[in-house]
């Protein structure tokens, strides 16, 4: 009986590995491999083409008047126009989705993912929020003319930014309790174990040892959600977005426009798109930048936070 010597490490691995790999070149798995990285070059080059195009349009604004068109208001003549009061109705919806929408989401994740136990009624929830997500944001718009304008009219101000707020609230809600509930299910149960091994409570492995670890993902939902509140115009235009020029041209954190009429920045630059004078077409593009700018700074703060959260973890 032959007594073969021992393999060295590098070579046992490679046995094996051309072993699993059947001898010969894995063809498919390169084919994939070359579908996938064309996919995502061809996706960053799309990108690429619209955001020249985007800055190229709005750069004789944006170079020449931008102080001018950030604090300007709307007006009938391209020169004078600005997006002040879009400005300031973007950022007060977003402040109500902040407030509204991402503790409300996140506490609803929790409870589903840690307290409620897995029965019919809580699959019926589930179901039905995941059904949320998917309805078009017409639906919402048509939801917030009936009940934050029409029957709570005389809290919300009617036609305000209160409705148009909440109501884009309630749009993020479904969105940010998948997302974040995603993050808590992806949390290792070794994590929740140790906790009660020790004689934590609960709720103290909930703040102390789930969240912290499900962060970085409920906040990239929760940004992503955000984005896509600020940038919906047709439930807006349901509670009362206008186009037009409005009245008043208070600052920006003045809590007193917020039960007034108002225009959002989806609102305006869907305006001017549609108008033919060609002097509109490079303030819509100035438009359309100045707010990638917005949504991107949202994003390098949720990324900082999320960044702060993987080095504690």
């Amino acid at each position: 009986m032959a007594i073969t010597a021992p393999l060295s490490t590098g070579t046992a691995a490679e046995v094996v590995r051309r072993r699993l790999e059947g001898g010969g070149p894995d063809v498919s798995g390169w084919m994939f491999r070359l579908s996938l990285l064309g996919a995502l070059s061809f996706s960053i080059l799309v990108l690429g083409i619209l955001l020249v195009d985007v800055f190229t349009g709005g750069w004789s604004v944006l170079s020449s008047r931008l102080g001018d068109f950030l604090s300007g208001t709307l007006r009938s003549q391209a020169a004078d126009a600005g997006i002040f009061q879009g400005l300031r109705g973007s950022f007060w919806i977003g402040v109500f989705v902040v407030v509204l929408a991402f503790p409300l989401g996140v506490g609803a994740a929790v409870y589903l993912e840690e307290y409620a136990s897995d029965n019919r009624l809580t699959r019926f929830i589930n179901i039905n929020i995941r059904n949320l997500a998917g309805v078009p944001s017409i639906v919402y718009g048509i939801l917030g003319l009936a009940i934050f304008v029409k029957s709570l009219g005389d809290f919300t101000g009617g036609r305000s930014v209160i409705a148009g707020g909440v109501t884009l609230a309630i749009l993020s809600l479904p969105i940010i309790i998948i997302t974040s509930a995603e993050a808590i299910r992806a949390v290792p149960n070794g994590l929740r174990e140790a906790g009660f091994g020790v004689g934590s409570t609960r709720w103290e492995v909930i703040r102390h040892h789930v969240l912290p670890y499900a962060a970085p993902g409920i906040l990239t939902g929760s940004v992503l959600s955000l984005a896509r509140a600020l940038g919906e115009a047709a439930p807006l235009i349901l509670v009362g977005a206008v186009t037009g020029r409005l009245g008043s041209s208070e600052g920006l954190f003045d809590v007193g426009a917020l039960d007034e009429r108002f225009t959002a920045m989806p609102n305006i630059i869907t305006f001017w798109a549609g108008l033919p004078d060609p002097d509109f077409r490079a303030l819509t593009a100035a438009a359309i930048a100045v707010m990638l700018v917005f949504v991107v700074l949202a994003n390098s703060g949720a990324i900082l936070l999320r960044n702060h959260f993987d080095k504690k973890r």
